[in-house]
């Protein structure tokens, strides 16, 4: 080849590329916006139609793994995310990276559309790029926003509610050495619900509801244990501080027989106020009195609490989008009873009526599970247990995606606990058991362990609690000659039977629609 031959080829090589940019400028607005919009799907793109294939292909390259990535770590790496979720410095960190991928976007997409925009353009054409890559970016911002904003009310609402175990105390907290693996030993976890009212005309804190949920660390199923409030003598372990306070229980053996300031609902005030740190170092000293004596009494070992605040409760059904219960019997709104043969008792204001699916916001749902003028303590209990049922029910995967913010901010005032941040992980996923597992009641048996609350039977009621949580032993049975009974068609609605005292009914059942009088 000659020297000339090779001198006219270097000159057309810039050429020939001049020609081929000009080329990729030469298209109209209405085609530009379109390749905008392509590459603001697929991230790199427009680079690559722009001429920049280098650098397209890497942005593209990395995007594709960075969603790879993304889809095998939710797919395969649960525990993972999950502990992410439940650590406030790693969501820190998610947030920043949330923040840096979407501006990340915005900025490729606005580089996109300045490559791929025509050389020579109206004003009317600039103005038409602009305000599509405009719409593009604020469609980028508001989710990014929004994923941020989540990913910092979890933080905030993981590190309001549970405290790490070296910036908290607790008394009666249970020391658990395997952070991964909490359970390995505990076949059955005990909790106690608390539900605190500190409302107007109340000189303190009462614990107006006292439940214990117990349960099986493997399948899921839990037993729900119902206290009343009006019961005295709680008792204290021997090895207990306390109990040489009272060896026969919380009451006063010199005062009547009737004694209000030793109910259970008085004792979370109570007796911090009469014996402050006589547990030993506590952030919540009612809560810790109440798991020890509960427990007690139970004949139950109590590992944690959580407790609500009354105030607060209206706010996270609300969030929930409310929650849908059967009302078997009409249920006062207010109302309250001075005593027996009163003439100055304040009346209901209204009442929840009777129907099957009653869709109930935070207000009607309050007073669902705490109404009780007119009502008797079991009807009550009752009631607190289907509420509970309910807000599980309600807790689907759509309702926590639309309205987390609200769900978080709302759970942040309503919830205490002594729960550690290092054990949150395990406890989610028993909690995912728990949701499609079955819920029980136990019932006490009041009209023979505590047909009024000056005296309970707690020996007899640590016995029906104890045959209705251990596992069941199920006896070969011998084969008997078969018989063939014809059974009639059942016709109209049947109420489910309701099961002998003493024993564990489902919450299914016990919260099913059979119009009763309480």
């Amino acid at each position: 080849m000659s020297r000339s031959t090779r001198a006219a080829g270097r000159r057309s090589a810039p050429r020939a590329n001049r020609s081929r940019h000009r080329a990729y400028r030469a298209r109209s607005v209405s085609k530009t916006i379109g390749l905008t919009l392509v590459a603001a799907l697929i991230p790199g793109s427009g680079f690559v139609m722009g001429g920049r294939a280098k650098l397209g292909a890497f942005i593209m390259t990395l995007s594709i793994g960075l969603l790879c990535l993304g889809a095998y770590i939710g797919l395969t790496r649960r525990d993972s995310v999950v502990a992410l979720l439940v650590d406030p410095r790693q969501l820190l960190i998610a947030t920043g990276v949330v923040v840096l991928l979407g501006f990340c976007w915005i900025c490729i997409v606005v580089s996109s559309h300045k490559l791929l925009r025509p050389v020579s353009i109206t004003a009317a054409g600039r103005f038409a790029g602009s305000a599509v890559v405009g719409l593009i970016c604020f469609g980028i911002a508001v989710p990014t926003t929004v994923a941020a904003q989540t990913v910092m009310a979890q933080r905030d609402l993981v590190g309001s509610v549970f405290q790490s175990e070296k910036n908290s105390k607790s008394a009666t907290r249970p020391k658990v050495e395997d952070k991964k693996d909490p359970w390995a030993d505990t076949p059955r976890l005990n909790i106690l619900l608390l539900g605190a009212d500190d409302g107007a005309g109340r000189e303190g804190t009462r614990t107006d509801t006292v439940m214990v949920a117990s349960i099986d660390t493997k399948t899921g199923n839990t037993a729900l244990i119902s206290l009343s409030r009006n019961w005295m003598r709680m008792p204290f372990p021997e090895d207990s501080p306390l109990h040489k306070f009272y060896p026969d229980g919380f009451y006063d053996p010199s005062g009547p027989a009737e004694q209000s300031e030793y109910y259970l609902d008085a004792m979370y005030r109570n007796l911090p106020a009469a014996h402050p740190g006589a547990l030993g170092p506590s952030d919540n000293e009612g809560a810790d009195v109440l798991k020890v004596s509960v427990g007690e009494a139970m004949g139950l070992k109590l590992d944690y609490y959580m407790q609500v605040n009354l105030k607060g409760f209206e706010s996270i059904v609300d969030a929930l989008g409310g929650i849908t219960v059967n009302i078997n019997y009409k249920v006062p709104i207010g109302g309250d009873t001075r005593g027996p043969g009163s003439a100055d008792d304040v009346l209901p204001k209204d009442y929840l009526e009777p129907g099957p699916n009653q869709k109930l916001d935070g207000h009607d749902a309050l007073w669902f599970a705490r109404g009780r003028y007119g009502l008797d303590a079991p009807s009550r209990q009752e009631r607190q247990r289907c509420t509970i049922h309910a807000i599980v029910g309600s807790a689907n995967p759509a309702a926590l995606v639309t309205k987390y913010q609200q769900i978080a901010s709302a759970s942040k005032n309503l919830l205490q606990t002594d729960i550690p941040q290092e054990i949150l992980p395990a406890f989610i996923d028993l909690g995912l058991k728990v949701k499609d597992a079955k819920v029980t009641n136990v019932d006490l048996d009041k009209a023979k362990n505590f047909p009024s609350g000056q005296n309970p039977n707690y020996e007899g009621m640590r016995e029906i609690v104890h045959k209705a949580i251990e596992p069941k032993v199920t006896q070969p049975v011998a084969s008997t000659p078969s018989t063939t009974t014809t059974r009639k068609p059942s016709t109209g609605k049947t109420t489910p039977a309701k099961p002998p005292a003493g024993s564990a009914e489902d919450l299914n059942d016990a919260c099913a629609y059979h119009p009763t009088n309480p």
